[in-house]
């Protein structure tokens, strides 16, 4: 076996005691034709390169935000997806067999679905117990009766595929409610094309066809009464789901409006899209939320995932979701046994693709070969648990697991189903510069094409996460492989992003934001502009405190004294610098206090906290981020990371941190101003920024430039004010004088040419929030348009004069800190103002149905 001596160093950590038949080795024990040619490339890129090449692989990944969440891992939604460089391959002979196996098995449980909420003549048959499909929790009784009107009710399908030991291919499981992995898929191969090219030369791969467009064109076909130009959506379930990287990737390769359940109502047994116009119709979901979920008012009744309503406006006809509410039913795993009879009743013939032997524990008969057999067989039960999983590997129980199943199963005989044990083939893995043999599991895609399946050439592979395990899983650290469909003649195809064109769809003429993304985009502009605001004063006062060239005079002592606690002020990071207990003994060592502001998570106002809930507004709109934004996002990540996991607290090391911070922030709001579209999205943003900027501005002229101090103490209250807002080289340009506070106060406040001043922020906020669409009356002013007008005349009738005169009775500048406070009251209600409007879209909610009593 492998004479080759070559090849016997190559696969030394593979041909080990986990090894197995797979599809490396012919019969003689030697590299298939095909094997043979891509481990030639492999080879002569050499260990060093392929080390090199999976560490671009990674970065790729990460830099296209390529993530999977794991739940309880510390990485939580910032997970990376993690691909393997050798490919899943599958020979021209083999994909034959799989495709036309997945196409029937498709139309098969499409008719399956049809009949179970329609005539259910398969249970009146015989053909299915009415115990199986009754008592499994996808069965839907309220979508009983709801009409078909299209060929294909199940539009999408896929099929977990395996091969045992002895070659042959298996379909493990049927994936129907909300198929996943369809967009891991593209990234997979987007990722291998663009970091190893040269592993495809010499043979033809199969394109991943174009999914998207047929996906597209399956919908648009389902549009409710013909409508030719129809309102798309993708529900998901929100940026915690372990899958909302995928979710975000089909929304911007199709083009739909990704949204959440409280995006979406239902009025007049329609569904409507809450957006900054007002609400939209909308005419098909495609749902990427589990079913019992998606109807809190006739499913699961504390589901905060749903839209209220829903299934009434289904069984209206006046929404179309894909796939259809109650599909689920047809992943339980207790209809295997009963498939092949189903496809001889509808089409004569047997199942192409073989499925595992199962034994369904309702018939007495099969419950009791499973009980007598339990120790060889994987027993599932019919519904998956909260992790996902329905499968018991019976082989790692104790006697008295083994007791306490039997008895589980003889108490609830109908939940329960037995399995043949397969054991999985080996496939070859590069494992820390190591080729190493691991189970595989691969997931191939069908989508409707209104006659048949269209199948993708390809899918996602999944391995175990180490050797000879045979559970395979991302939640337990699965790896992924790129899939190849190898065709019988030489070539390269690499042509990734071609076949993600989606053909045209008009929009009826609108492009309003979804409110909830509206909502996120304003969150992104106020976080971002108050981690800057913040970071920059932060910088200033390190900066001053740390500067060890200044004389150690007792004005500068005091100036930072009065500096620091205008931080806390600033950034509400209270009690902080203001504590009167620890004060004293705060202000002589303020830099592990300064090290909190900076990175404690659990600290309210950190620049770590803020950070957060950046991410936060950042991770919801994922689907609207360029690549380059990717880029600079993470970045972020690991510069933060890796200052905040610092052994180090020195000054310098803080310095440089926030500096980076501050950089890549204004490159991630530079590019968004160049990308962002400029209808809604970049004024979402920018309006959130306007807002933050001038509250922060106000809260620091209030805490720094309203109490009277000596000259010296003004003087660097002053300086520090002009340098935390990059204005102090504009106002020495400008005035070439001293530090003088009318002076100070007409830049900050009054300069319609300063981009830092209050007055500029007033006027683009201003145009912001006219440009807002109109809802409901347009004869009045809306709450925001008044506040913003108040703050405008108050600007514009203001005195620099009166407002820096100085009260000797309560030593303070009190008409400059009374119309600040005026300002920032006005200021505060704006967000709520457009919240209540905009983003929340209260409805009197209406009984659906009324009866007299008498």
């Amino acid at each position: 076996m492998l004479s080759n001596p070559t090849n016997q160093q190559l696969f030394a950590h593979y041909l080990n005691s986990n090894y197995s038949y797979d599809e490396l080795l012919d019969a003689a024990g030697n590299l298939r034709e095909h094997w043979k040619v891509f481990f030639q490339s492999f080879t002569q890129m050499g260990a060093d390169e392929m080390d090199n090449r999976c560490k671009d692989i990674a970065r790729l990944l990460k830099e296209n935000g390529v993530t999977y969440n794991i739940y309880g891992d510390p990485q939580g939604l910032k997970r990376p997806w993690k691909l393997d460089p050798i490919p899943y391959v599958i020979s021209k002979q083999e994909w034959h067999t799989i495709e036309s196996g997945l196409q029937q098995r498709a139309e098969l449980l499409n008719l399956v679905l049809q009949d179970v909420y329609g005539p259910q003549n398969l249970i009146k048959q015989g053909i299915l117990p009415m115990e199986l499909v009754y008592n499994h929790s996808g069965f839907l009784r309220q979508c009983v009766g709801i009409p078909t009107l299209h060929k294909h009710s199940l539009t999408l399908y896929a099929g977990d595929i395996a091969r045992s030991c002895d070659g042959k291919i298996w379909l493990v499981n049927d994936r129907t409610q909300a198929p996943s992995g369809s967009g891991y898929a593209f990234e997979n191969r987007t990722a291998m094309a663009r970091t190893l090219p040269e592993l495809f030369t010499g043979l033809k791969v199969r394109r991943l066809t174009t999914y998207f467009s047929s996906l597209k064109e399956a919908l648009l076909q389902q549009a409710p009464f013909g409508n030719t130009e129809p309102r798309i959506v993708i529900l998901t379930p929100g940026p915690s789901n372990e899958t909302y990287f995928e979710h975000s990737y089909l929304s911007s390769v199709l083009g739909f409006s990704l949204v959440q359940g409280n995006d979406l109502m239902v009025k007049d047994c329609q569904v409507w899209l809450k957006t900054l116009g007002g609400l939209e119709k909308v005419d098909i979901i495609l749902r990427r939320v589990d079913d019992v979920y998606c109807d809190p008012l006739e499913l699961k009744e504390d589901s905060q995932l749903g839209i209220p309503g829903l299934l009434q406006a289904v069984r209206s006809g006046n929404v179309t979701v894909a796939n259809p509410l109650g599909s689920s039913v047809l992943e339980n795993p207790g209809l295997i046994p009963f498939l092949n009879a189903a496809s001889q009743y509808y089409f004569n013939q047997q199942l192409i693709m073989p499925t595992v032997a199962s034994w369904w524990c309702g018939q007495a008969k099969e419950s009791q070969y499973v009980l007598n057999n339990l120790a060889s067989l994987v027993v599932r039960k019919i519904q998956r648990n909260a992790s996902g999983t329905s499968s018991i590997n019976t082989s790692a129980l104790s006697k008295v697991q083994i007791a306490n199943l039997k008895k589980e199963i003889l108490a609830q005989p109908h939940l329960f189903v037995g399995q043949e044990k397969i054991d999985f083939a080996s496939t070859p893995s590069f494992i820390d510069g190591k080729i190493e043999p691991r189970n595989a599991l691969f997931r191939s895609f069908l989508v409707s094409n209104g006659d048949s399946y269209t199948v993708m050439t390809g899918g996602l592979t999944r391995t175990s996460a180490f050797s000879g395990q045979s559970v395979i899983s991302n939640q337990l650290g699965g790896l992924s492989k790129d899939t190849w469909i190898i065709s019988a003649e030489p070539g390269r195809t690499l042509n990734v992003r071609k076949e993600l064109a989606v053909p045209y769809m008009a929009t009826n003429g609108t492009n309003m934001l979804p409110s909830h993304t509206a909502e996120n985009f304003f969150w992104v502009g106020r976080y971002v502009e108050r981690i800057l605001g913040n970071a920059r004063l932060q910088r200033t006062i390190m900066q001053m405190v740390a500067d060890g060239n200044k004389p150690n005079a007792d004005g500068d002592l005091r100036a930072e004294n009065y500096l620091l606690q205008a931080l806390t002020q600033c950034t509400f990071t209270y009690p902080g610098f203001t504590d009167t207990e620890k004060q004293a003994e705060l202000l002589q060592q303020p830099w592990p206090e300064l090290h909190d502001i900076l990175f404690n998570d659990n600290r309210s106002g950190s620049l770590s906290s803020n950070l957060a809930w950046f991410y936060k507004a950042v991770y919801a709109v994922r689907d609207h981020w360029s690549t380059d934004t990717w880029r600079v996002l993470r970045n972020i990540e690991d510069a933060w990371s890796e200052a905040a996991n610092a052994t180090s607290t020195r000054h310098l090391t803080m310095l440089h941190c926030v500096d980076e911070i501050i950089t890549y922030l204004v490159a991630f709001v530079g590019l968004n101003r160049e990308n962002i579209s400029r209808e809604q999205g970049w004024a979402m943003i920018d309006m959130g920024r306007k807002i933050e900027q001038s509250l922060l501005l106000i809260n620091l002229l209030k805490s720094t430039l309203i109490a009277v101090h000596d000259e010296q103490v003004e003087y660097e209250l002053q300086e520090a004010v002009l340098a935390s807002n990059d204005c102090l080289v504009n106002y020495r340009y400008k005035y070439r004088a001293h530090l003088q506070l009318p002076l100070i106060v007409e830049l900050m406040l009054f300069d319609a040419n300063n981009p830092r001043s209050l007055i500029y922020q007033i006027q683009r906020l201003k145009n912001y929030l006219l440009q807002l669409p109109l809802l409901g009356s347009t004869t009045e002013y809306t709450a925001h348009q008044s506040l913003i007008n108040q703050i405008d005349a108050l600007l514009k009738q203001a005195n620099i004069s009166e407002l820096c005169i100085l009260d000797a009775q309560l030593g303070c500048y009190q008409a400059l800190d009374t119309f600040l406070q005026e300002i920032i009251n006005l200021l505060c209600a704006i967000p709520n103002a457009i919240s209540t409007l905009y983003f929340v879209h209260s409805q009197t909610q209406k009984q659906l149905f009324t009866a007299q009593i008498d």
